[in-house]
């Protein structure tokens, strides 16, 4: 099956900064974030991983983000003074070099948030090229989806009839859907990961036990 290209995969997006993936990107992650959170924010970690943590500086990834934040677009002249404008709106920022899996794309970020009324949100996503981004976590929920379309997401039971209630909801109030999609496999697989990581350490813990009891033996 062919794959649809936009525009931007073919001749890149209007953007400030030497790179798509690693400015324009960038941005558009922490616009993103900054529109999920849903209120301004007023504190961000940014944790980077891969080649975000590498070259951040650099390629003026740091600039973007903080840019993203404050809600400007890719093109926003302002993303070069980001900084300042964060810091005169009394938004505190951090960026933080980390691992956040060894699957994780290179070019991910996991925002964590305090917004203006003291709650907290994190968004993770990854800059996949082009100025493109897939978001990939909210609040601990997996996620799949590029942020290209208004966008809603539910976390609700696995029960018959679930998807079809609320997609009628949305006709009834005549909005289209485009796509429609499930991230419970994804879910169920980071799972699964988290549990075989628990009983590898478990069995290391039992494994030194047993070596500390056949020493003193």
């Amino acid at each position: 099956m062919a794959k649809d290209y936009s525009v931007f995969d073919i001749v890149g997006p209007n953007m400030i900064g030497p790179s798509s993936s690693h400015t324009a990107g960038a941005a558009r992650l922490g616009k993103s974030a900054s529109k999920i959170a849903g209120q301004p924010v007023k504190e961000v970690k940014f944790l980077l991983h891969g080649s975000f943590a590498e070259t951040y500086k650099g390629h003026g990834t740091d600039k973007a983000l903080v840019g993203g934040i404050l809600g400007f677009d890719p093109d926003d002249a302002r993303i070069k003074h980001s900084f300042e404008l964060a810091k005169e709106q009394g938004v505190k920022f951090e960026f933080i070099k980390t691992d956040l899996g060894e699957n994780t794309h290179p070019n991910t970020v996991k925002m964590e948030m305090i917004l203006e009324d003291g709650s907290k949100s994190s968004v993770m996503g990854a800059s996949i090229g082009g100025g493109n981004i897939k978001l990939t976590e909210m609040d601990g929920l997996a996620l799949d989806f590029n942020g290209a379309r208004n966008s809603v997401v539910l976390e609700i039971k696995d029960i018959p009839g679930a998807i079809s209630f609320i997609t009628g909801l949305l006709g009834y109030n005549n909005k289209n859907i485009a796509i429609v999609s499930s991230v419970e496999e994804e879910y169920k697989r980071q799972l699964r990961e988290e549990l075989e990581q628990k009983q590898q350490k478990l069995q290391e813990k039992r494994a030194q036990m047993e070596q500390g009891r056949y020493r003193k033996s």
